[in-house]
This record gives C-alpha cells, sequence and structure tokens, in this order.
C-alpha cells in the first residue's frame, strides 16, 4: 500500500503538478506581456525596431513552409469535396464547400501548425539561448525589463504576422481550389464563384483572421515562457523547443475547435 502511495505522489508531483505550474506561470507571464505590450505603445517605450526586425525575420521563415502546405491543402480539399459532391449530385456547390472549408477550417489550421512549428520554435531558441548564456540575467541587473525589450515585441510580430500568414493562406488555397476545379475536375468558373459567393460571408473571413490572431498570441506566449525557462545548457533548449512545439500545437488546435464551436452556435448556417 505504501509503494502505491508513493507512486501517485511521485505521479503527482511530476505530471499533473508539474503541469499546473506550467500553466499557471504562462497565464501570468501571458497577462503581463499583454499588458506591457500596451502600456509601452502608450507610453511611447515600445521597441519598434526589435518589432519590425522580428516580424521580418518571423515572416521569412514562415512565408516558403506556408506556400508549401496551402498548396496541398487547397487541392486535397478540392479533391475530397469533389468527390463527395459527385457522390450526391451536388457539383455546382463544391466552389461554396471548397471555399468555405478552406477559410473556416484550413487556413486557420496551416496558420496554427506554422505559428507553432516554424514562428514558435524560432522564438524559443532564441530565448532560450539567451537565458543559459545569461543575457537575460545580465539584462535584468542593468535593469532593463526582458519583457519589454524581448517578449513584447515578439508577442506583438508574432500576433500580426499570423494573421498576414491567414490571409496568405485564404488566397493561395482558394486559387489552387479554383485551379485545380477548373482544369482537372471539368468545373466552370461561373458556378465555382457564384455558389462560393452565394453561401461565403464577411463574417467567415473575420473569424479566420481572428483565430490567426489568437494562436499569434497564444504560440508566443508558450514559446517565450519555454524559451525564458530553459534550464541545463543546449541540450536544455533543445527541449524547450520540442517543449514549445507540442504545447503550441495541442494547445492551438483544441482552440481551434472551441472557436469554432462558438462561431457555429452565435452564427449558425444561413439558408439560401
Amino acid at each position: 500500500m505504501s509503494a502505491v502511495l508513493g507512486w501517485m505522489a511521485a505521479y503527482w508531483q511530476d505530471h499533473p503538478k508539474k503541469s499546473l505550474e506550467t500553466m499557471g506561470r504562462q497565464m501570468t507571464m501571458g497577462v503581463a506581456a499583454i499588458t506591457e505590450l500596451f502600456v509601452a505603445i502608450v507610453r511611447r517605450r515600445f521597441p519598434y525596431g526589435e518589432f519590425i526586425r522580428q516580424c521580418s525575420f518571423m515572416a521569412n521563415v514562415a512565408a516558403a513552409p506556408t506556400l508549401l502546405v496551402a498548396i496541398p491543402i487547397g487541392v486535397i480539399v478540392s479533391i475530397q469535396v469533389g468527390s463527395v459532391a459527385g457522390q450526391v449530385g451536388a457539383t455546382s456547390f463544391i466552389g461554396a464547400a471548397n471555399g468555405l472549408g478552406i477559410i473556416q477550417q484550413g487556413a486557420p489550421l496551416v496558420t496554427s501548425l506554422m505559428i507553432a512549428g516554424a514562428v514558435g520554435s524560432a522564438i524559443c531558441a532564441d530565448l532560450g539561448s539567451r537565458t543559459i548564456r545569461e543575457e537575460i540575467d545580465a539584462m535584468k541587473v542593468m535593469g532593463v525589463d526582458p519583457m519589454r525589450r524581448l517578449v513584447a515585441p515578439r508577442l506583438g510580430a508574432a500576433m500580426l504576422v499570423s494573421v498576414l500568414l491567414c490571409g496568405f493562406v485564404v488566397f493561395v488555397g482558394f486559387l489552387t481550389g479554383y485551379i485545380f476545379n477548373i482544369f482537372a475536375q471539368n468545373g466552370t468558373p461561373g458556378s465555382y464563384i457564384g455558389t462560393f459567393a452565394s453561401f461565403a460571408v464577411t463574417t467567415d473571413l473575420f473569424v479566420a483572421l481572428l483565430k490567426s490572431l489568437i494562436f499569434g498570441l497564444l504560440a508566443a506566449i508558450i514559446a517565450c515562457d519555454s524559451g525564458l525557462n530553459t534550464r541545463g545548457g543546449p541540450g536544455g533548449v533543445a527541449n524547450s523547443v520540442n517543449t514549445a512545439v507540442v504545447l503550441s500545437a495541442v494547445m492551438l488546435f483544441g482552440v481551434n475547435v472551441i472557436l469554432t464551436q462558438v462561431y457555429s452556435t452565435l452564427f449558425p448556417p444561413q439558408m439560401v
């Protein structure tokens, strides 16, 4: 009995307790970073130079992978939608189903993967390297706030780049699906565009961009927290990057499900 209790106590210390501590630490840092972001902008102390450098770096890191993922996503969605539409005799609605699928789910999911994998890992590796070199401690000793100098610019840059990536995926995915439907599935341009325009509303795009904004915020918070709490030298940086990517991916997919359900409840599909 004592062995079982000992195992349960050890398991609680190693898994649930650490998970709760990590979540609490990330929530605390997230609130502090968001507050510092707005306060620094209002007080004109925001490091715009660092913000622009981070935007350029994140866009450079994520643009090519996003393009390479967005094109296959558009083709796959078009193939699956075309197959189902052909079986039920609704080929004229391929444009609506394909376009809405890309806008509502395809673009936010691709954005979440790119933000978690490319941008989040880069942020975590950068801050983790600074941490093990004791640069963060040196900044605190010199009176420089790492939250304002390092975290806030990355938070703002990740949010902006995430929104831009989502818009980019929407455009590329829809264009890819359109071209594939016209030239490979013998669709008609007028039917594809017409059915999409009949069913799609502006709110769909706004919700997709809002999702990407939230994804960028969450991924940046998780990556910054993992990087600033890196321990164990270069090996610790690798572990922190792996942790940040996994946590970001799981978190973003879960948040996507919640946001999709809330949107479907508040704005149910309208009958045409």
